[in-house]
């Protein structure tokens, strides 16, 4: 077993219950752990140029679908709500990265594009945004990452298809 911080949990709790499987929470326990450290790190490019994460993926979901979207649709790419994807788009709209404009048959509908700044910017950063990724990950050699993210994802599509998040 590794000795991380997830590892001295799991012992506790053996000590206290030695019955229980504690095998899911060494999986979960080490997804949240990461995620939550990764978190603290705040994506060092992205703050340096202003960025939570959460305002990048909404520009990234315009640039790499190279269209418009509506903030429904841009809820969906970005497994985000309504409400937070309405508030980040207003601060990105004052910071002059996306448009908005009315939709000609419905007025309740708006239509999202990047501005050229905002183009910019994210070709910019996504190159230095995936260098910083590649250093947190330097640890682990290339086949340690191919095999984490294939089991990461096969993950990601069994939680998707049982707690309704998948995204089509």
């Amino acid at each position: 077993m590794t000795d991380d911080i997830v590892a001295s949990v799991v012992r506790q709790w053996q000590a206290v219950h030695p019955e229980l499987d504690t095998g899911p929470m060494e999986i979960i326990g080490r997804i949240n752990r990461c995620a939550a450290l990764l978190q603290q790190a705040e994506d060092a490019p992205l703050r340096s140029a202003g960025l939570t994460r959460a305002e990048f993926d909404l520009l990234g979901a315009v640039r790499r679908t190279d269209r418009e979207l509506t903030p429904g649709e841009l809820a969906r790419e970005t497994f985000s709500s309504g409400a937070a994807v309405t508030k980040r788009l207003r601060a990105l709209q004052e910071r002059g990265l996306v448009d908005r404009r009315g939709d000609d048959r419905d007025r309740r509908v708006a239509h999202v594009r990047l501005t050229d700044e905002g183009r910019d910017l994210v070709d910019r950063l996504l190159p230095r945004q995936l260098a910083y990724e590649r250093t947190v990950l330097a640890g682990l050699d290339d086949d340690g990452r191919g095999e984490l993210g294939a089991r990461l994802g096969e993950l990601l599509v069994q939680l998707e298809g049982r707690l309704g998040g998948a995204r089509r």
